[in-house]
């Protein structure tokens, strides 16, 4: 044991990002639930005040424009361009990501045109992508088929018009093969959505550079936006003058003050914006981007890798044989950014875990999650996290 917190130690003292936990309000919890909700970067608590006492109370209507209400869902769309593999103008912020994800979907059916009448749907997603692909289906006519994303390939036919993948599962870690299946799904001609959600702010993703087609994604995970802070659309660049959104709304349109009975959608990005932006959180997870200034999503993968690794090897070092069963993939090509044991008394071991300190979750019916976000977790943080689970589960 003394072992392990000597090399915790050393790592967290070689650490490039141990620095970075210092832009964020944090106690001595071990927190390893950003996969959930990111930790309150510290510049939030006074940008929120002064967009409600100053840009809200005292400028009232003028701060739409005296203080970029107006651009914010573009211009925070850029801001996380970068941290997804995206140039500028093609994200737009906005919405939950289950609207977005509905957008998105029926919009690739539009592109797809006539004869493709089919959606393929991860099987292994999360609840509400799988509720909103049986809408879109239902909406376009479309056949809906569950496929396990490893059977993506093979499963495309010439009647696919769009695919729907997580990059990340969100019970499991395990990273999909986003480059692979794009490339196969674009050889059947069909379009792809990918939900970021457990990726995005965790490891490098590479939009533009594996040709995805549309993406989407929440904010208040490994982006530390906050709780219900908005999600984001990424319509690639040569797509956008034909996405058809299937929600258009006033501030989607190219003229949306001229309050015209039809409409015209507005050029680029903004096409994908629908009502009135929620701001208060939208600039909420304006300031907390700003705790990746100068930080490279290649490092934030590096140590995400080694602190998983590590994490992984203190649980086979203090549990007992046999208690726990590791879900996550033990390759890095296969790993997100978490670790999920199987144990069958999860739920217990979590409430247990969370009184000593270690925050993580449980999923239904027998899954321990722990998320590492590599700007705030360290090394200390893992192995501690590993012995206290030990001791819980031998007790």
């Amino acid at each position: 044991m003394s072992e392990l917190i000597d090399t915790a130690a050393k790592l967290d003292a070689a650490d490039p990002l141990a620095g970075l936990r210092e832009r964020f309000v944090l106690d001595d919890t071990v927190y390893l639930d950003g996969n959930s909700l990111g930790a309150l970067p510290a510049a939030v608590p006074d940008r929120v005040a002064d967009v409600v006492r100053r840009q809200w109370g005292e400028l009232r209507i003028r701060s739409w424009e005296e203080s970029g209400w107006w651009t914010a869902p573009e211009r925070i769309g850029d801001r996380i361009a970068p941290l997804v593999g995206a140039g500028p103008g093609q994200i737009v912020v906005g919405d939950s990501t289950s609207v977005n994800v509905f957008k998105a979907l029926v919009a690739a059916v539009r592109l797809a045109g006539d004869g493709r009448d089919e959606i393929l749907v991860d099987a292994t997603t999360f609840p509400s992508d799988g509720y909103i692909a049986g809408s879109a289906a239902r909406m376009t006519g479309c056949a809906l088929r569950p496929v396990a994303p490893a059977d993506v390939p093979g499963a495309l036919t010439g009647r696919t018009a769009a695919v729907l993948l997580n990059h990340v599962d969100y019970r499991t870690g395990r990273l999909h093969d986003l480059p692979g299946l794009t490339a196969a799904a674009h050889e059947a001609g069909a379009y792809t959505v990918w939900d970021l959600c457990h990726s995005a702010g965790a490891l490098p993703v590479g939009l533009d550079e594996h040709g995805v087609d549309l993406a989407v994604g929440c904010t208040y995970k490994y982006l530390n936006g906050g709780p219900g802070s908005p999600a984001y659309l990424y319509v690639r660049r040569d797509l956008q003058s034909r996405f058809d959104s299937p929600l258009p709304g006033w501030n989607s349109h190219a003229d949306p003050f001229g309050m015209r009975p039809d409409h015209t959608p507005a050029a680029g990005a903004p096409r994908a914006r629908v009502g009135t932006p929620d701001i208060l959180s939208m600039l909420a997870l304006e300031a907390a981007l700003e705790v990746w200034d100068g930080v490279s999503i290649e490092a934030v993968r590096a140590k995400s890798l080694a602190l998983t690794d590590f994490f992984l090897e203190c649980v086979a070092a203090y549990v007992p044989e046999g208690r726990v069963e590791c879900l996550t993939p033990a390759g890095h090509a296969e790993r997100g950014s978490q670790v999920a044991l199987r144990c069958p008394d999860a739920g217990d071991v979590m409430k247990r875990l969370a009184d000593r300190g270690v925050v993580g979750d449980f999923r239904r019916p027998d899954v321990l999650r722990f998320g590492f976000t590599p700007l705030y977790v360290g090394f200390g943080d893992a192995e501690r996290a590993a012995r206290v689970l030990a001791e819980i589960l031998v007790a």
